[in-house]
């Protein structure tokens, strides 16, 4: 895995470039988050392939166990991806409302979330 970083206004971005998935696992998601906590990254961006498939089935917890992680470690995080392709409903409603905030974002871009940040 390599980290490109971008900086806009202060905030430290970590794009996290990889052709492997990064998440497969809560315990997975946790010890990146830790990881670019500690190296003083406050976004992190992470590509929608690097994301197990079971992320994006909310019953299995793995999203919501891994965005919790971002709330307690209070580091934002960025999904990247074309989600229009997804078919479950719960699934399209959890990105729309994850939108509205500030913590979790579903984009298209690294360009959108770096003009977010």
């Amino acid at each position: 895995m390599q980290i490109i970083t971008h900086n806009k206004n202060g905030t430290q971005i970590a794009e996290l470039v990889s052709d492997a998935i990064l998440i497969q696992t809560p315990e997975d998601g946790a010890q990146l988050i830790a990881d670019l906590y500690y190296q003083g990254f406050d976004l992190i961006i992470i590509h929608a392939y690097q994301l197990a498939p079971s992320f994006f089935e909310l019953k299995t917890g793995l999203a919501g166990e891994v965005l919790q992680k971002c709330s307690n470690w209070r580091i934002r995080f960025a999904i990247i991806g074309d989600f229009s392709q997804l078919s479950s409903k719960s699934m399209h409603d959890f990105i729309l409302e994850s939108n509205k905030g500030k913590l979790v974002h579903f984009l298209s871009s690294v360009a959108e979330v770096i003009k977010i940040a």
